[in-house]
Formats: structure tokens, sequence, C-alpha cells
């Protein structure tokens, strides 16, 4: 049986079968606290970009991707702007070969179609053949879909976590290796081996990551390239497009036309 819990109490939650529920809600802007559910969790946002944090980082996605959050991952959800919010909560007690850690995962058009066709299902006559049907596509498309490079590592080491958020408020703000090491009173080679402890990532890789992330939202709004580039800190748009390129494998509008990479 499904049950929703935490913030998720103040949308509209359906149970749909037994292994399947649909939190819905359309809004201006929203935000959970901190919560966790019994079930795994597919959040997707037919327009706009939501944004997922948990313990160990963020993700940032458009209406093209969505985040799976595993059973019992405490995490808190807020969306950028206005959005159309859609999510499942997926009982994957019998289900194999789905993330067992948070992923942002390509939204396919088939995937795309399900979603929708579930959410529509919860107020249509019951149809217990369709809807094993349908969950069953499902769950085989979320099984056979790409990791995405959306996410953004969060140090659990006190005094980097602090110099990481402080960089992630100011994206426009230039920082070397050598002045990030001398923050922390550290070493460049002490601070370089920190930083991938702590993150999997090199500090330059992370800061571009962050950077990314932070575009990502304001590009949803419809922004130009020009004032994304300069929000996030590059001298220009064909710098920022190259960046975008080879994190995300495509231009930005083709990322969000939903367009594989090439």
């Amino acid at each position: 049986m499904i049950v929703a819990k935490g913030s998720d109490r103040a949308m509209h939650v359906q149970a749909f079968t037994s292994h399947i529920a649909v939190v819905s809600q359309d809004a201006h802007r929203f935000a959970s606290t901190r919560h966790a559910h019994p079930q795994a969790q597919l959040i997707y946002a037919i327009s706009g970009v939501v944004s997922v944090t948990t313990a160990d980082g963020t993700w940032v996605v458009p209406s093209s991707r969505a985040v799976w959050v595993p059973a019992g991952v405490e995490h808190d959800t807020r969306s950028h702007s206005t959005v159309q919010f859609r999510a499942l909560l997926i009982d994957t007690a019998e289900v194999k070969d789905l993330p067992v850690v948070c992923t942002a995962m390509e939204v396919t058009p088939l995937l795309r179609e399900l979603i929708l066709r579930l959410a529509a299902l919860v107020d249509a006559p019951k149809n217990a053949e369709l809807s094993r049907a349908v969950t069953q596509l499902l769950l085989l498309e979320l099984s056979l879909l790409p990791v995405e490079p959306l996410s953004l590592p969060i140090p659990q080491h006190a005094r980097l976590a602090r110099f990481c958020a402080q960089i992630r408020s100011d994206p426009t703000r230039a920082v070397s290796l050598a002045e990030a090491a001398g923050a922390l009173h550290m070493s460049r080679s002490s601070f370089m081996r920190l930083f991938q402890r702590e993150t999997g990532l090199s500090f330059a890789h992370w800061r571009q990551q962050a950077r990314l992330l932070h575009a990502l939202p304001l590009l949803a709004e419809g922004q130009s390239i020009l004032n994304v580039a300069l929000a996030c800190g590059y001298d220009s748009p064909s710098a920022f497009s190259a960046m975008f390129r080879r994190s995300l494998g495509r231009s930005p509008s083709a990322y969000f036309a939903g367009e594989s990479p090439r």
C-alpha cells in the first residue's frame, strides 16, 4: 500500500495501483521541508525546473529530465518559478535494475507519456489490465535510461562545505585553486586531495558543475544566452555554450528541446 509522508501531504496525492501513487501540484513556486518516503520517488516537472537536495548533493532538472530518489532517502524539493509538478511514489520491492542512489534521468518521449498517462488514469474508470501494462512499461523504461550528469556533490567536511556554499552563492566570482586552498589554510596539494575525497571531483570540475546547475533554471525561464553566461561568470555566450556542450553533449537550445547528444 502506498502512503504519502512528509510535506507531500500538502500536494494532491492519489493512489494509482498498490505499487504506484501519483503526486501532482501546479504552482507558481513551491518548496518542501526535508522528508523521506518508504517508497522510491520519480520527481518530474511537466514544465519548469525542479531542484532536489539530499545530504549528498543537489540535482537540478528541467522538463526534459527527472530525479530518481530511492526509498528512505531524506530530501527536499523546490521549484524555480512556475511549475507543473508530477511525481510518482513507487514500491520497488519486486522491481530490479532501478538506481540505488539519487540520479537525474532523461525523460524520453515514451517516459513522459507514461507519466502523463498514469496521472490521467487516476481519475479514469478502473481498468486493471491497462493499469498493469502502463506500470510495467514505465518501470522497464526507467531501468533502461542512462544517468545524466546533473548533480553537485556536497562536501561533508564542515569548512569545505561552507567554502563551497560561498562559491555557489556567487557563481560570477572567479576562484583560483591557490585562492581556494588559501581560504582553508591548506597547501594546494592538500586541498586537491581533500576536495577529490569529499566530492569525487576536481575543484575545477566542481566549480564548472556549480555554474551549469545555476544556469539551468535561468535558461528554463527563457533568459538569453548572454544574460545566463554573464550570470554564471563567463565572459561570452560562446564560452558558456562551449562549456554547456562539453558537459551535456548538446547546445542549450538542443538540450531544452530534448534532442539527443551528438
